[in-house]
C-alpha cells in the first residue's frame, strides 16, 4: 500500500483528499501546513506529496525547497495544488512532478497519480 502525505491548510480539501485516496487503496498522512510536513516527513518516508502551496508557516515553495535538501525526501514525487498559475509556481519552486490546478477534479488527480504510479491500479 503506498503512503501520500497531503500537504493542506483549508481542512475541507485535507478531508475530501483523505477520503479519496483512502477509498483508492492509499494509506494518507495529513499536515496543515509544511511545518507540519516536514515534521512528518522526518518520521516517515511517504510515497508522494500532494501539496499546497499558499500556506501559513511555511509554504509549498519552502517545503519543496526543505525536501531538496535532504537526500531520502529529494526523491519523492510532489504535486502541487493551488490556484496560481503554473508558471508561477514553477517560478517559485522549481522542482516537482505534477501541477494541478485549484479546483480540479477528482479524475484530473487520480490521472497524475495514475502517471506517477503507473503499476498501480487507481481508480478515477
Amino acid at each position: 500500500m503506498r503512503t501520500v502525505l497531503i500537504v493542506e491548510d483549508e481542512w475541507a480539501i485535507a478531508d475530501w483528499l483523505e477520503v479519496l485516496l483512502s477509498e483508492n487503496a492509499f494509506n494518507v498522512l495529513v499536515a496543515g501546513n509544511g511545518r507540519e510536513a516536514l515534521d512528518i516527513l522526518h518520521r516517515d518516508t511517504p510515497d508522494l506529496v500532494l501539496t499546497d502551496f499558499m500556506m501559513p508557516f511555511v509554504d509549498g515553495a519552502g517545503l519543496i525547497a526543505a525536501m531538496g535538501q535532504e537526500e531520502r525526501l529529494r526523491l519523492i514525487p510532489v504535486v502541487v495544488m493551488t490556484s496560481l498559475l503554473e508558471h508561477v509556481v514553477r517560478d517559485r519552486a522549481g522542482r516537482f512532478r505534477a501541477y494541478l490546478r485549484k479546483p480540479f477534479r477528482e479524475a484530473d488527480l487520480m490521472k497524475i497519480i495514475g502517471e506517477i504510479f503507473p503499476d498501480d491500479t487507481v481508480n478515477a
